[in-house]
């Protein structure tokens, strides 16, 4: 069985709004350890199923894409951000 696994996409530092933020994202688990090319020295392997990244509305389609597909799948839940409002005179303390 193939295993995946499924997470929420966040904001990045350089993304001011939420447009994508709120997608799924399901990607498989690399089937094989990467190694050392001998001529150039960069990483790689024969796996090419780490290059494939499906993005999903709702966890509840990614859910389904997944049994559909008999894929083994673990859900990583995504980091609450606490909101920790200051006043600007904090700075200068």
């Amino acid at each position: 069985m193939v295993a995946a696994r499924i997470y929420q996409t966040g904001k990045h530092a350089m993304q001011s709004g939420r447009a994508r933020a709120a997608q799924w994202v399901l990607e498989f688990e690399p089937g094989e350890a990467k190694r050392a090319d001998p001529l150039t020295g960069w990483a790689g392997s024969g796996d090419t199923r780490g290059q494939v990244v499906l993005r999903f509305p709702t966890l509840e389609a990614a859910q389904t894409y997944a049994r559909e597909q008999d894929l083994d799948v673990r859900i990583v839940a995504a980091a609450e951000k606490a909101l920790r409002i200051r006043a600007y005179a904090d700075n200068f303390k």
